[in-house]
C-alpha cells in the first residue's frame, strides 16, 4: 500500500504539465513557442525564466537588474537593457564600470567589430586591436573614451563626495547633452538611465577604466580635484532603496541576474544588511531569475542558486519554492529571445518607478527605522572576548 508521501507525489505528478509540444509552423509568437516548445532541460529553465519575468510585471514588482561580463561591447544593452529601461520594466541596475565605459565607444562614433578569436593575440597587439573574445576595436577607441570621461569628470558638479548612483546619474546627464549635440541615434545606457531616473550602482567602481581616469585626474590636479566616492553611503543607499520599494509601490521586488560577479552580490546584500546588520525586518527578494554559465558546485557566488541565497536572507522562502530559476546558459544566447517575448506582454509598458528621484526620501525613510533601533544596535558593537569564553 502506498504511503502518504507516495500518494502526494503521485497526485502532484498527475497534475503536472504534460510534455507534448505542437509541431512548429513558423507562425507562432515568441510567447506561444515558449509555452509549447520548451518542455525540458535548459529549455524548460528558459521557459520558467520567462514566466517569472512576466510575473514580475504582473505583480508590478520593482525589478533590480544585475549585469556583469562584457555585455555592452556585445550590444546587449542596445538590444535588451535600454528598451527595458525605456518601457519602465527595469527599476534599478547594478553593473560594472567596464560596461558603462565600453558603452561610450559608440557615442564617439567608434565601431566594435566581429573578429576571429583564433587569429593570434600577438598579431592583434601589433596591429593595435583590442580583443574581447570575438569582438574587437582599435586602441584609439580607448584613448578617445579616456579623454571623454576625463573631460566630463572635471566639471564643477563632480567636485564633491557622492555615491555611485549620483556619479552615474551625473555622467548620464553629461552624456545625454553630448549625444544631443552630436545627433547620436542610439543613446547610451548612462543617458537612458538619467532620463528615466534609474539608479546605476557599481559595487567595484575602482575596477574599471572610468575610475582609472579619476586616478589620473587626482594625481594631475591635486587639491583642485575634489571628486570623491562615499562607499559607506553607497552600500546604505542600496539597502534604503530596497526598503523603500518594500514599503511603497507594490511592495514586491524581483532580481534579474545576468551573469554573476560583484553586481549580483552587491544587489542581494542589501537585504541581509537590513535584516541582520541594521535589525530592520525584511523578507528578501520575492522573485529571483538568474542566467549564468558557471557550475553551482564550486562554491562561487556567481552561480549560487536562490536556495543558497535564502540561507543568507537574500531571497524569500516563497522565492525559493515558487519564484526562482537558475538558467544555465550564456546570457547573450537567451536573454534577447526572452525580452522579445516579454515585449509582447501588456504589462511591459508600465509607469517607471524613477527610483533615483526617490533616493533621498528612501535614505530618510530607512534612517527613521534605524534610529528606532539605535539602542539595540549599539549593543551589537559593545562586544568583548569574555562573551566567547
Amino acid at each position: 500500500m502506498a504511503t502518504k508521501t507516495q500518494q502526494t507525489l503521485r497526485k502532484t505528478y498527475d497534475k503536472a504539465r504534460r510534455v507534448n509540444p505542437r509541431p512548429i509552423t513558423g507562425k507562432e509568437t515568441a510567447i506561444e513557442l515558449l509555452e509549447t516548445a520548451f518542455g525540458a532541460y535548459v529549455g524548460r529553465q528558459e521557459r520558467t525564466a520567462f514566466e517569472l519575468m512576466r510575473r514580475s510585471l504582473e505583480e508590478n514588482a520593482a525589478v533590480f537588474l544585475t549585469l556583469s561580463g562584457a555585455m555592452t561591447p556585445a550590444g546587449l544593452h542596445q538590444s535588451c537593457i535600454i528598451p527595458l529601461v525605456e518601457t519602465g520594466v527595469i527599476s534599478a541596475i547594478t553593473t560594472t564600470g567596464a560596461n558603462l565605459y565600453h558603452d561610450a565607444h559608440r557615442v564617439l562614433k567608434h565601431h566594435i567589430r566581429e573578429v576571429n578569436p583564433n587569429a593570434g593575440d600577438i598579431q592583434y597587439r601589433t596591429a593595435r586591436i583590442i580583443r574581447i573574445y570575438d569582438l574587437g576595436f582599435a586602441e584609439e577607441v580607448l584613448l578617445d573614451t579616456d579623454r571623454l570621461f576625463s573631460a566630463i569628470i572635471r566639471h564643477a558638479d563632480f567636485q564633491k563626495k557622492m555615491t555611485t548612483p549620483e556619479f552615474h546619474y551625473l555622467l548620464g546627464k553629461h552624456m545625454n547633452a553630448i549625444e544631443e549635440e552630436l545627433g547620436v541615434e542610439q543613446p547610451s545606457l548612462l543617458s537612458t538611465c538619467y532620463r528615466r531616473a534609474v539608479p546605476i550602482f557599481v559595487g567595484a567602481v575602482q575596477d574599471g577604466s572610468i575610475f582609472l581616469n579619476v586616478v589620473k585626474l587626482k594625481k594631475l590636479l591635486g587639491p583642485e580635484f575634489k571628486f570623491e566616492l562615499d562607499i559607506n553611503e553607497d552600500v546604505y543607499e542600496m539597502a534604503a532603496i530596497q526598503h523603500y520599494c518594500r514599503h511603497h509601490f507594490s511592495k514586491r521586488m524581483a532580481v534579474w541576474i545576468l551573469g554573476g560577479g560583484v553586481p549580483k552580490n552587491y544587489t542581494l546584500q542589501g537585504e541581509p544588511l537590513l535584516d541582520q546588520i541594521l535589525n530592520v525586518p525584511t523578507s528578501g527578494f520575492d522573485i529571483d531569475v538568474q542566467f549564468c554559465v558557471d557550475p553551482v558546485d564550486n562554491g562561487a557566488l556567481s552561480s549560487c542558486p536562490a536556495g543558497e541565497g535564502h540561507t543568507w536572507g537574500k531571497v524569500s522562502a516563497d522565492a525559493v519554492e515558487t519564484g526562482s530559476v537558475y538558467v544555465h546558459c550564456d546570457v547573450t544566447a537567451v536573454f534577447p529571445w526572452l525580452v522579445h517575448a516579454l515585449m509582447q506582454v501588456k504589462q511591459s509598458k508600465r509607469k517607471p518607478f524613477r527610483l533615483m528621484d526617490k533616493m533621498k526620501d528612501a535614505v530618510k525613510y530607512l534612517d527613521v527605522d534605524v534610529q528606532k533601533r539605535r539602542k539595540e544596535l549599539m549593543a551589537t558593537i559593545e562586544w568583548s572576548v569574555n562573551e566567547v569564553r
